[in-house]
């Protein structure tokens, strides 16, 4: 979720600072929208709106909410959520085989909140909205063996 908007920063940041652009009247505008307060403040709203979807997530499973504010934590509570092994947050940090992992932890977390298969893919596909409505909707965490 945080990995594509870390991508892209880092390539908005690298485009800006190439020298064959520098001076160019379009990334200089684009750089600073990027850098605007409005920017940055909408920025913050949505990724403190996402704490508290995650923290009402492991609040639900019996876990504790503070576990979602730390880094590799978090991960490691919500494969177990998920129905996963905690020691797949390692495969994360691998290319391609970390896609593969958040697919199959967004199918165990939806199943185990007893969520469709039309669910899972809202998921995979629109992660902010859909963990939003595990948290915050009525889903109940029961957890499938």
């Amino acid at each position: 979720m945080k990995k594509v908007s870390g991508v892209f920063s880092l390539l908005v940041i690298l485009v800006v600072s190439g020298s064959a652009l520098a001076g160019d009247p379009f990334v200089e505008d684009t750089m600073n929208s990027f850098a605007s307060p409005v920017f940055m403040l909408f920025s913050f709203a949505i990724a403190v709106f996402l704490i508290m979807a995650q923290w009402k997530i492991f609040t639900k499973a019996g876990e504790p909410g503070w576990a979602s504010i730390v880094p590799i934590y978090n991960a490691v509570l919500l494969m177990k959520i998920a129905g996963k092994p905690g020691w797949w947050v390692l495969l994360m940090f691998v290319p391609i085989a970390n896609l593969v992992v958040m697919v199959l932890m967004n199918i165990g977390l939806a199943k185990n909140f007893g969520r469709s298969d039309g669910f899972i893919i809202g998921l995979i596909l629109l992660p902010y909205i859909f963990l939003a409505i595990l948290g915050f909707g009525d889903s109940r965490y029961s957890p499938v063996v």
